[in-house]
């Protein structure tokens, strides 16, 4: 009874309120802050009943919830921690497997607005058509992108292997506009590329840390070494990053004994990934540029500070942050930034980099790592002196 009477009491109160505000018209007219709070669920709900009842137009629900959910996460103000939406889950994963199908690209939105490259698969259709990272996409198969999300340009882009897709493509450097037939196909990404040098000296790049590419560097190390491979060069230029775990299982196979990197949690949580004394214990040196990033940045940065090898190149990117993606129930996902990373000198790297030993330029006439002939690849051939000097 004396619940009843509460409420019975309150509501009257209400009342009184209400019309002392000059009766519904007012009510109507005018926000009314009631004495109890509002849970977010229950603030989220009354929003999009309004939005239902009262926006003037219709709007895609879905998609609004989903911007709501990314801004949510956005807010956090991390650029590595967001929300993903199922189909950019999908993507991921895929991307991480290091199988899909595709031209062999990743895209990003730029801050100048347009969709940029910012790697381009070694091997895969869009190398094939000529295709560099660094290249801005204007249109796809006819269509103007330049108000499209990153997400929505990949819609286009993608299709069936065996389908051609048209790219109009807006080269920077030399103000060229160019349009590129490249057909899709079922592409195995290969992540490890090698071959030998001069006599004995090994060369191995690694242009990303996926699910498959440990395989891949055990056989490159492999082959290398039935061809005679003494010494060798690890290049690591554009390698954006990828899994620690692969970063880490190939750091096993050349760093000696000890700390690898550690991390630490909010909490200041210490967890360290460290190798054991059986390793190719071969001359090495390592290519790195302002592209080389996350999980390149830990083995590099740990074979420097090991003191087993050096670095050449220029001061790499400067993430020193670990993420953590999470798969919801419903197949979205979240990517969290969980931990920071240290080199085994106790260094953080992130918004700084790794300074290099020898610090080298290349040739400013050539776009891409990619396209620089051997003899003219001046961070190559400076690798090559170093180890040359080196005794085995």
């Amino acid at each position: 009874m004396r619940k009843k009477e509460f409420w019975k009491g309150f509501g009257a109160a209400v009342l009184v309120f209400v019309l002392l505000i000059g009766g519904m018209e007012g009510l109507m007219r005018l926000p009314i802050s009631l004495p109890f709070g509002m849970s977010d669920t229950a603030k989220v709900r009354w929003i999009e009943r309004h939005l239902d009842t009262y926006y003037v137009e219709d709007y895609d629900k879905a998609f609004a919830e989903e911007l709501m959910l990314a801004g949510l996460v956005a807010g956090v103000g991390d650029p590595y921690t967001y929300y993903l939406s199922k189909e950019d889950m999908e993507q991921q994963l895929e991307r991480n497997s290091g199988h899909f199908v595709g031209i062999g690209v990743d895209i990003y939105l730029g801050e100048d607005g347009y969709i940029t490259i910012q790697s381009v698969t070694p091997g895969g259709p869009a190398e094939e058509a000529g295709i560099l990272a660094g290249d801005k996409i204007m249109e796809v198969d006819g269509q103007d992108i330049s108000n499209m999300e990153a997400t929505e340009t990949t819609d286009l882009i993608k299709g069936a292997a065996g389908t051609d897709v048209e790219l109009t493509i807006f080269r920077e450097r030399d103000g060229s506009v160019e349009t590129y037939l490249v057909t899709r196909a079922d592409i195995q990404v290969k992540t490890v590329q090698y071959r030998m040098l001069n006599g004995t000296m090994g060369y191995v790049s690694i242009s990303n840390f996926r699910e498959n590419t440990y395989e891949q560097f055990q056989e490159a190390l492999k082959e290398l070494k039935q061809q005679g491979m003494d010494r060798m060069v690890l290049d690591l230029r554009d390698n954006t990053g990828g899994l620690v775990a692969s970063a880490y299982d190939i750091g096993e196979e050349i760093l000696p004994e000890g700390t690898m990197v550690y991390t630490l949690d909010k909490e200041g949580n210490r967890q360290d990934l460290t190798c054991d004394q059986t390793y190719l214990a071969i001359p090495l040196v390592v290519l790195v540029n302002e592209n080389s990033a996350s999980a390149a940045e830990i083995l590099a940065g740990a074979i420097q500070d090991m003191g087993r090898g050096e670095l050449i190149g220029t001061t790499t990117f400067g993430k020193g942050l670990v993420q953590r993606l999470f798969t919801l129930p419903d197949g979205s996902g979240l990517n969290v930034t969980i931990q920071k990373y240290y080199t085994p000198n106790g260094t953080s790297i992130h918004g700084v980099g790794i300074l290099p030993d020898y610090v080298v330029e290349l040739p400013e006439r050539y776009e891409s790592v990619a396209q620089i002939p051997e003899e003219d690849d001046t961070q190559l051939q400076k690798a090559m002196a170093v180890l040359s000097e080196k005794t085995i």
